[in-house]
């Protein structure tokens, strides 16, 4: 059922949201339909992360350093089929939401085609300048040596990611998130099979460590782009819309980059300020390069759930935004914040508490577990402005307020914590600790800054099905 059909008993006379049971509620039964399928589906892109660390740190720690600093560039890369992505998730949302299915079709099929083109062009640009990227960003050695070659071999499958995320993005705007689920779920287990045989030689397979992660890496991705492919044109696109070919629908593309643009803006500003600070970073040493490889995957865990419900979310805020029930939209947003926080919080100290532990089951070095441990100390406090960003972020994006995000990152992320970092952990001498204090700083002032604009409304009225004639 669509999120369109919102009912005024889910809403109280004092604004604020009143689920009833899930049997009665058309709000709480998609939610929960969307936040689930995309929850566990999270879970399993930071798992297939996890193993890939994991199993790596069995082979060496200067592993997990060289593939953690690739994955950096990686995904800073993979960050420009964003622009298309978000685009396709906001209109697919709101034409859905205001019965506009042929234009929905439209824009699946012009994404598609749009970010194989990006896809291709990242593909061949990966190939070429791996090393000497990596050179720039402090590599030497063994370590240049093992992050290059993982680089190229993931790098020449982007374009199969563009793909694959594309694919995924039409498919939960749908709500058919459970399908990209079970793509990620047989993913998974096709990676840990691979990586087991590859990097370290069973199964009959060569020994190429670093490599073979990769190349574990690049199959299953191809697996799940292909499966995908097939499931979207069986469930949410009847054929492919070829009259794209013949006429290209300007418009839609225009809104496409106008929505994609500056949503992909903010998250490839901040991609590329975690490129700044993985610099400082790796100018620390390997020891704090790899604490922090090891943490980011570990912090994920906390914030697994406030990235799915504000997924969820977006979906959910756009259709009521294609269907013009801003009030509801309104009501929806102030009450994912509270579930948002307060899960996310509770998962972090979780994580704290079982720091040493964890840290001790990854490596030996124990420099590398006294940094990670006070790290995830840290990151409770951090945890109170992350999942208000993450959600907020996702939130006026969908309603269609897509530039506020932008100049709002552009702005504290590069102030308080690229330079921030710089001064608190290079100058003062602080190291990665005086650095993870000044992410924190940012994220809550962040938070703050979202939370007055939500509370503004001053993102109604943004939509794009106004001008979908």
């Amino acid at each position: 059922m669509n999120i369109g059909a919102l009912s005024l008993q889910d809403i109280n006379v004092a604004g604020k949201l009143r689920l009833r049971p899930a049997s009665k509620s058309p709000l709480r039964r998609e939610l929960v339909q969307l936040t689930l399928p995309i929850l566990v589906e999270t879970l399993l892109v930071m798992t297939l992360g996890a193993v890939d660390t994991f199993m790596l740190s069995r082979h060496s720690d200067i592993s997990v350093a060289a593939v953690g600093l690739a994955n950096q560039v990686l995904t800073f890369c993979f960050l420009v089929f964003e622009v298309i992505n978000l685009g396709t998730s906001v209109l697919c949302s709101q034409y859905l939401g205001a019965r506009l299915r042929e234009r929905m079709e439209t824009v699946v099929g012009v994404s598609l085609v749009v970010n194989l083109v990006f896809g291709l062009a990242i593909s061949l640009g990966l190939l070429l300048f791996s090393r000497p990227v990596l050179q720039w960003m402090g590599l030497e050695g063994a370590a240049l040596a093992e992050g290059s070659g993982y680089m190229r071999i993931v790098g020449a499958g982007a374009f199969v990611q563009a793909l694959a995320m594309t694919l995924s993005a039409a498919l939960r705007s749908n709500n058919h998130a459970v399908y990209p689920m079970l793509v990620i779920l047989v993913v998974n287990v096709l990676n840990i099979a691979g990586n087991y045989a590859f990097i370290f030689g069973e199964l009959g397979a060569p020994k190429l460590g670093v490599n073979g992660a990769a190349i574990s890496t690049v199959v299953s991705r191809s697996i799940a782009m292909a499966v995908l492919f097939v499931i979207v044109f069986r469930t949410t696109v009847s054929r492919f819309p070829t009259h794209i070919f013949r006429r290209f629908p300007v418009q839609e593309f225009r809104n496409l980059m106008k929505i994609g643009l500056p949503s992909a803006g903010e998250a490839m500003s901040y991609s590329c300020s975690q490129l700044v600070i993985a610099y400082f970073i790796t100018s620390l040493g390997m020891e704090a390069l790899a604490a922090r490889t090891y943490c980011v995957n570990i912090i994920m865990y906390g914030y697994l759930f406030c990235i799915s419900i504000s997924h969820a979310g977006a979906i959910s805020i756009g259709h009521l935004v294609g269907a013009e029930k801003w009030h509801g939209a309104y009501v929806l947003g102030r009450f994912l914040l509270r579930v948002a926080v307060s899960i996310t919080l509770g998962f972090s100290l979780l994580l704290a508490l079982g720091g040493t532990w964890i840290m001790t089951t990854l490596t030996s070095n124990p420099e590398i577990i006294a940094l990670g441990t006070a790290i995830l100390w840290i990151d409770v406090v951090l945890e109170v402005g992350r999942p208000t960003n993450i959600l907020f972020v996702n939130t006026l994006q969908s309603a269609g307020d897509v530039n506020y995000p932008f100049y709002v990152g552009l702005i504290f992320m590069w102030s308080i914590a690229v330079v921030g970092a710089y001064l608190c952990g290079i100058t003062a001498g602080y190291g990665i600790l005086g650095m993870w204090w000044m992410f924190t700083l940012d994220e809550n002032v962040r938070g703050i800054v979202f939370m007055r604009r939500w509370r503004s409304k001053r993102w109604m009225h943004k939509g794009f099905t106004m001008t979908a004639a």
